[in-house]
């Protein structure tokens, strides 16, 4: 355990750099980025699935807390730095602190060679909030694997991170994938969402296990990618609004195919 009681402590401006995006000089090429986890739930998860920071800062006012403490307790202690509330709020991405952040590096699992399970891809999708609660909605629909493809903003950047709540750590994400290439790999239908050629999905027969792709929130999924979807699906909707927003559509999607085979099963034999 140290205290730290200046920004030009190594440790702290490595955490600083981390935390607002920036480059960090002398990372190795090819090495896994390292991101933030702030807050108590956080935290908790990235331990909870076996996960050890590479640093833990805590708020040297805060360790009475009680969860705050059970955190500390389970760190290595040789990774944790004590901060004044003052030096570690001026490290936060958010408003109120829960006086804990976790240095550690983000996942980055190797894909599978075949893809037959439900997942869920994602083609240039841009705003943080919206892949958040895109991962959020994967995970609570029983989604085990997302693929983001080039393009998509950073799975593990800090807005996206809280905005998920979490949902990361029931998820392997897959990113910067080029999903034409990984096509070939798909033994489960591609269904995607398009205007045209399409039918509603309360009418279509919607497989148990598939490939849902959801696109750009401007541009929409790539037409390559429509063009090679075994279903293309539209949600009908009021003509008073042009377009769901993508996180939205998803989780219609993914819940009306939820709830046909959570009630197929439920069904007497």
């Amino acid at each position: 355990m140290k205290k730290i009681s200046s920004r030009e402590n190594p440790d702290f401006r490595l955490l600083s750099k981390v935390a607002a995006g920036k480059r960090v000089p002398g990372e190795r090429s090819g090495a896994a980025p390292r991101i933030v986890l702030e807050g108590v739930h956080l935290c908790e998860a990235w331990l909870a699935k076996g996960g050890k920071p590479e640093l833990a800062f805590f708020d040297e006012e805060r360790l009475g807390h009680p969860e705050v403490a059970a955190l500390l307790k389970n760190v290595d202690q040789a990774a944790v730095r004590f901060c004044p509330p003052s030096l570690l709020r001026s490290a936060s991405q958010v408003v109120h602190g829960q006086g804990v952040m976790f240095l550690v590096r983000a996942p980055r699992p190797t894909p599978p060679e075949r893809i037959d399970r439900n997942c869920l891809w994602l083609d240039r999708v841009q705003d943080p909030g919206n892949m958040g609660t895109l991962l959020r909605t994967a995970a609570a629909a029983g989604i085990c694997e997302v693929y983001a493809s080039k393009g998509c903003v950073a799975a593990w950047s800090p807005k996206v991170l809280r905005s998920a709540q979490g949902a990361h750590f029931v998820l392997q994400i897959y990113e910067e994938q080029d999903l034409h290439a990984i096509r070939e790999k798909l033994r489960i239908p591609l269904l995607a969402t398009a205007l045209h050629d399409a039918q509603t999905i309360y009418a279509a027969e919607l497989p148990r296990d598939a490939a849902w792709v959801f696109g750009n929130e401007g541009r929409g999924v790539d037409a390559a990618l429509i063009a090679a979807a075994d279903q293309r699906l539209y949600i009908p909707q009021s003509p008073a609004v042009e377009s769901l927003n993508v996180a939205v559509a998803a989780g219609v999607c993914l819940f009306e195919q939820r709830r046909r085979y959570i009630e197929a099963s439920a069904k007497p034999h």
